[in-house]
Protein backbone atom coordinates (compact mmCIF):
# COMPACT_ATOMS: atom_id res chain seq x y z
CA UNK A 1 0.00 0.00 0.00
CA UNK A 2 1.61 3.20 -0.92
CA UNK A 3 1.72 5.58 2.50
CA UNK A 4 3.11 9.15 2.20
CA UNK A 5 5.36 9.06 5.50
CA UNK A 6 2.86 12.02 6.68
CA UNK A 7 -0.28 9.34 6.92
CA UNK A 8 1.93 6.58 8.23
CA UNK A 9 0.18 4.97 11.58
CA UNK A 10 2.00 3.92 14.05
CA UNK A 11 2.22 0.25 14.88
CA UNK A 12 0.69 -0.30 18.05
CA UNK A 13 -2.44 2.45 17.03
CA UNK A 14 -2.63 -0.32 13.48
CA UNK A 15 -2.77 -2.80 15.72
CA UNK A 16 -5.80 -1.48 18.19
CA UNK A 17 -7.49 -0.64 14.82
CA UNK A 18 -7.56 -3.76 13.85
CA UNK A 19 -9.05 -5.28 16.93
CA UNK A 20 -11.77 -2.47 16.34
CA UNK A 21 -12.67 -3.07 13.08
CA UNK A 22 -12.22 -6.60 12.91
CA UNK A 23 -14.25 -7.27 9.66
CA UNK A 24 -11.99 -7.82 7.39
CA UNK A 25 -11.06 -8.99 3.87
CA UNK A 26 -8.67 -12.35 3.44
CA UNK A 27 -7.02 -12.34 0.28
CA UNK A 28 -5.05 -15.14 -1.13
CA UNK A 29 -4.10 -16.46 -4.65
CA UNK A 30 -4.64 -19.98 -5.99
CA UNK A 31 -3.05 -20.35 -9.73
CA UNK A 32 -5.54 -18.69 -11.45
CA UNK A 33 -6.41 -15.89 -9.61
CA UNK A 34 -6.89 -13.96 -6.31
CA UNK A 35 -9.65 -14.62 -3.71
CA UNK A 36 -10.98 -12.95 -1.16
CA UNK A 37 -13.88 -13.35 1.64
CA UNK A 38 -15.27 -11.07 4.05
CA UNK A 39 -15.12 -12.29 7.65
CA UNK A 40 -14.78 -10.93 11.22
CA UNK A 41 -11.66 -12.10 12.88
CA UNK A 42 -10.16 -12.28 16.37
CA UNK A 43 -6.74 -10.44 17.00
CA UNK A 44 -4.37 -11.50 19.55
CA UNK A 45 -1.39 -10.41 20.98
CA UNK A 46 0.90 -13.38 22.00
CA UNK A 47 4.77 -13.08 23.06
CA UNK A 48 5.42 -9.62 21.11
CA UNK A 49 3.66 -11.58 18.72
CA UNK A 50 0.10 -10.43 16.25
CA UNK A 51 -2.19 -13.33 15.20
CA UNK A 52 -5.60 -13.33 13.00
CA UNK A 53 -7.95 -16.31 14.47
CA UNK A 54 -11.02 -16.69 11.68
CA UNK A 55 -13.25 -19.18 9.78
CA UNK A 56 -14.49 -19.59 6.53
CA UNK A 57 -17.59 -21.99 5.18
CA UNK A 58 -16.11 -25.44 3.99
CA UNK A 59 -17.54 -24.97 0.94
CA UNK A 60 -15.52 -21.22 -0.05
CA UNK A 61 -12.69 -23.04 -2.40
CA UNK A 62 -10.35 -20.33 -0.61
CA UNK A 63 -9.86 -22.72 1.88
CA UNK A 64 -6.69 -24.73 -0.40
CA UNK A 65 -5.02 -22.00 0.09
CA UNK A 66 -5.25 -21.10 3.74
CA UNK A 67 -2.73 -24.16 4.94
CA UNK A 68 0.94 -22.63 5.30
CA UNK A 69 0.26 -20.18 2.98
CA UNK A 70 2.58 -17.24 3.63
CA UNK A 71 1.68 -14.79 1.32
CA UNK A 72 -1.58 -13.82 3.01
CA UNK A 73 -3.03 -10.35 3.07
CA UNK A 74 -5.64 -9.37 5.49
CA UNK A 75 -7.58 -5.57 4.31
CA UNK A 76 -8.55 -4.05 7.40
CA UNK A 77 -11.12 -0.80 6.68
CA UNK A 78 -11.72 1.98 9.03
CA UNK A 79 -13.80 5.28 9.05
CA UNK A 80 -13.67 7.46 5.92
CA UNK A 81 -15.52 9.98 4.58
CA UNK A 82 -15.64 12.24 1.42
CA UNK A 83 -13.79 15.56 1.93
CA UNK A 84 -15.17 18.73 0.19
CA UNK A 85 -12.78 21.54 -0.93
CA UNK A 86 -15.53 23.74 -0.36
CA UNK A 87 -14.42 23.90 3.05
CA UNK A 88 -11.08 25.03 2.60
CA UNK A 89 -9.51 28.40 2.33
CA UNK A 90 -7.86 28.00 -1.16
CA UNK A 91 -9.14 27.10 -4.34
CA UNK A 92 -8.17 22.88 -3.99
CA UNK A 93 -9.71 19.91 -5.03
CA UNK A 94 -11.71 17.11 -3.19
CA UNK A 95 -10.67 14.41 -1.30
CA UNK A 96 -11.32 11.48 0.49
CA UNK A 97 -10.15 10.72 4.28
CA UNK A 98 -9.60 7.02 5.68
CA UNK A 99 -8.01 4.85 8.22
CA UNK A 100 -6.90 1.24 6.82
CA UNK A 101 -4.41 -1.49 7.71
CA UNK A 102 -2.94 -4.63 4.88
CA UNK A 103 -1.61 -7.20 7.65
CA UNK A 104 0.91 -9.80 5.62
CA UNK A 105 0.73 -13.30 7.17
CA UNK A 106 1.80 -17.13 7.59
CA UNK A 107 -1.90 -18.79 7.65
CA UNK A 108 -2.41 -22.63 8.85
CA UNK A 109 -5.52 -24.39 9.08
CA UNK A 110 -6.73 -25.21 12.72
CA UNK A 111 -7.25 -28.23 14.12
CA UNK A 112 -10.85 -29.51 15.59
CA UNK A 113 -10.20 -28.53 18.83
CA UNK A 114 -8.00 -25.24 17.98
CA UNK A 115 -11.15 -24.17 15.85
CA UNK A 116 -13.70 -24.95 18.94
CA UNK A 117 -11.33 -23.27 21.44
CA UNK A 118 -11.34 -20.19 18.47
CA UNK A 119 -15.04 -20.23 18.63
CA UNK A 120 -15.19 -20.31 22.32
CA UNK A 121 -13.34 -17.25 22.57
CA UNK A 122 -14.97 -15.28 19.73
CA UNK A 123 -18.56 -16.24 21.39
CA UNK A 124 -16.84 -14.68 24.67
CA UNK A 125 -15.72 -11.69 22.97
CA UNK A 126 -19.25 -10.86 21.59
CA UNK A 127 -21.74 -12.55 23.70
CA UNK A 128 -20.44 -12.66 27.17
CA UNK A 129 -21.43 -8.64 27.98
CA UNK A 130 -25.04 -9.37 26.90
CA UNK A 131 -28.23 -10.32 28.43
CA UNK A 132 -28.83 -14.05 27.63
CA UNK A 133 -25.68 -14.23 25.72
CA UNK A 134 -24.83 -17.16 23.32
CA UNK A 135 -21.91 -18.95 24.84
CA UNK A 136 -20.46 -22.19 24.05
CA UNK A 137 -21.67 -24.31 26.73
CA UNK A 138 -25.64 -22.77 25.73
CA UNK A 139 -25.85 -24.60 22.23
CA UNK A 140 -27.00 -28.08 22.05
CA UNK A 141 -23.36 -30.15 21.62
CA UNK A 142 -25.52 -31.87 18.32
CA UNK A 143 -25.98 -28.55 16.19
CA UNK A 144 -22.19 -27.19 17.44
CA UNK A 145 -21.04 -30.80 15.88
CA UNK A 146 -23.28 -30.16 12.76
CA UNK A 147 -22.45 -26.67 12.57
CA UNK A 148 -18.13 -27.66 13.14
CA UNK A 149 -18.30 -29.52 9.70
CA UNK A 150 -19.24 -26.70 7.66
CA UNK A 151 -16.40 -24.36 8.23
CA UNK A 152 -12.83 -24.04 8.68
CA UNK A 153 -10.93 -22.52 11.13
CA UNK A 154 -7.57 -20.68 10.68
CA UNK A 155 -4.94 -19.11 12.48
CA UNK A 156 -2.66 -16.20 10.41
CA UNK A 157 0.58 -15.20 12.36
CA UNK A 158 1.09 -11.00 10.82
CA UNK A 159 4.45 -10.82 9.70
CA UNK A 160 4.22 -7.13 8.40
CA UNK A 161 1.99 -4.21 9.05
CA UNK A 162 1.27 -1.29 6.78
CA UNK A 163 -1.28 0.92 7.56
CA UNK A 164 -2.64 4.68 6.74
CA UNK A 165 -3.97 7.11 8.57
CA UNK A 166 -5.13 9.93 5.58
CA UNK A 167 -6.74 12.24 8.01
CA UNK A 168 -6.00 15.67 6.42
CA UNK A 169 -2.96 16.38 8.22
CA UNK A 170 -1.69 18.10 5.41
CA UNK A 171 -4.39 21.15 6.47
CA UNK A 172 -3.84 24.27 8.26
CA UNK A 173 -5.67 24.74 11.53
CA UNK A 174 -8.51 26.39 9.63
CA UNK A 175 -9.21 23.77 7.07
CA UNK A 176 -8.88 21.48 9.69
CA UNK A 177 -11.22 22.61 11.86
CA UNK A 178 -13.77 23.23 8.94
CA UNK A 179 -13.48 19.77 8.10
CA UNK A 180 -14.08 18.86 11.67
CA UNK A 181 -17.17 20.89 11.75
CA UNK A 182 -18.86 19.92 8.65
CA UNK A 183 -18.53 16.02 8.92
CA UNK A 184 -19.98 17.18 12.59
CA UNK A 185 -23.41 18.09 10.48
CA UNK A 186 -23.34 14.84 9.15
CA UNK A 187 -25.95 12.08 10.05
CA UNK A 188 -23.54 9.07 8.64
CA UNK A 189 -21.59 7.57 11.13
CA UNK A 190 -18.20 7.03 9.14
CA UNK A 191 -18.39 11.18 9.00
CA UNK A 192 -18.72 11.49 12.57
CA UNK A 193 -16.10 8.92 13.38
CA UNK A 194 -13.67 10.77 10.90
CA UNK A 195 -14.17 13.95 12.83
CA UNK A 196 -13.77 12.44 16.39
CA UNK A 197 -10.48 10.75 14.94
CA UNK A 198 -9.52 14.45 14.05
CA UNK A 199 -10.47 15.78 17.07
CA UNK A 200 -8.22 13.60 19.12
CA UNK A 201 -5.15 14.51 16.82
CA UNK A 202 -5.22 18.37 17.42
CA UNK A 203 -6.81 18.45 20.29
CA UNK A 204 -5.68 22.36 20.99
CA UNK A 205 -7.49 23.48 18.39
CA UNK A 206 -10.86 22.26 19.95
CA UNK A 207 -10.94 23.66 23.64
Amino acid sequence: MYIPKQYRMEHDEAVQMMKSYPFALLVTVNEHRPLATHIPLEIREDEGKIFATGHIAYGNMQKKTLDNNSDVLLIFQGPHAYISSSWYECDEVPTWDYLAVHAYGTARVLTKDELKSALDSMLKHYESHRENGRLWDTFNPELLESELKGIVGFEIEITSIQASAKMSQNRNNTDYKSIVAELEKSNEQGEIQVAQWMREQRKDLFK
